[in-house]
């Protein structure tokens, strides 16, 4: 560890012209492998370049604007790993707590906010099947500062915590809360909540949260009672469109023209009109497919199928599979550089 502690303070000190020009070196979707670190992909070739070792059970991920460091929310080791992408090598672990899960990070790349859940047990929880559980400890979101590499600050949260969305002024950030069918919002300057939504007239278990390109509205994905919901800046219900079964990851295509819902249960990746919410297309997928992203040149959309060991590509103008990459070990989030549309990043600030 002491190794790699003094690795981290040579390359986050001392940044290097090749590791700019590397990192900027772009086209390529890292890939989080929950039993095997993290897959670097060639979005033009669909050839793996290289896989990063990083902490145990690697889910949620994030890249800094610039493209210089990815960080992987690690869930069985409990922390989060920094790597640095022109050597594609970890050299740093932050420490954040039990059932690390989501990540996003900040779009002026100061911040990363990760959530974990220390009660969690891998399915819904009790409280959120109408029975208190009162052992239960509630999930938090942990604030890292990425010039100090270190937690900074945490929100508290309910007792599972999924999806983090940044309001359009990025002074605030809204959280899904599966445990108690709530939507939180926090601002970030004092880094507490300000206000709660409930879902539950409107469905059940809320985990998907994506911010429209036009900064407009909010869609959230419900994934045990097979919809989402679209919500204006202040909140209000607009309206709940049905889905498929078990909605997970929701983005908007590059364009903003259409959301894109990966309905995991019903193993479909769903297409709806973003002004009408249409149903558009249903596309048939594989097994527990949570996360996807649209390569940078949105010529393809990548969905990590957790239970199929693979990535599937999909045309995103044809509306079907082209291609399944096999050999990846439970994948389960991806991001791109440069960044692009997905479920867990969005393009940076004025690309919209």
């Amino acid at each position: 560890m002491r190794r790699l502690a003094l690795a981290a303070l040579v390359f986050v000190g001392c940044p290097s012209a090749r590791q700019a020009a590397a990192a900027a070196a772009g086209d390529v979707a890292y890939i989080t492998n929950q039993a095997d670190g993290v897959t670097v992909l060639d979005t033009r070739t669909l050839t793996a370049r290289a896989l990063i070792t990083v902490g145990r059970g690697p889910r949620g991920l994030g890249i800094t604007p610039d493209g210089r460091w990815l960080l992987t929310a690690n869930k069985e080791s409990a922390d989060v790993s920094v790597v640095d992408t022109a050597s594609m090598k970890e050299v740093k672990r932050i420490a954040v707590g039990a059932n690390v899960e989501f990540m996003r990070i900040s779009p002026d790349g100061s911040q990363a906010f990760v959530t974990y859940e220390p009660s969690s047990r891998g399915k819904p929880s009790a409280a959120t099947a109408g029975e208190p559980d009162e052992a239960a400890v509630a999930a938090e979101v942990a604030v890292i500062d990425l010039r100090k590499w270190a937690v900074v600050g945490r929100m508290k949260a309910a007792l599972e915590t999924e999806g983090i969305e940044f309001s359009p002024d990025q002074r605030s950030v809204v959280v899904a809360n599966e445990g108690d069918n709530t939507i939180a919002v926090y601002d970030l300057a004092a880094l507490r909540k300000v206000k709660t939504i409930d879902v539950s007239p409107f469905g059940d278990r809320p985990r998907g949260i994506k911010l429209s390109p036009n900064g407009k509205s909010y869609v959230v994905t419900l994934e045990n009672s097979n919809n989402f919901l679209l919500m204006d800046l202040g909140f209000k219900i607009v309206k709940s469109v049905p889905t498929a079964k078990g909605p997970y990851g929701v983005a908007f295509d590059p364009e903003g023209r259409q959301i894109w819902i990966a309905a995991a249960r019903g193993r479909e990746l769903q297409v709806f009109d973003a002004m009408s919410l249409a149903q558009v297309a249903s596309i048939p997928v594989g097994k527990r497919c949570w996360h996807f992203s649209f390569t940078p040149d949105a010529r393809k959309v990548l969905l990590a199928c957790g239970r199929s060991n693979a990535v599937e590509v999909i045309d995103p103008k044809a509306y079907k599979v082209i291609d399944v990459l096999q050999d990846y070990k439970q994948p389960w989030g991806i991001v791109t550089y440069p960044k692009s549309s997905g479920t867990v990043d969005a393009p940076a600030s004025g690309t919209r």
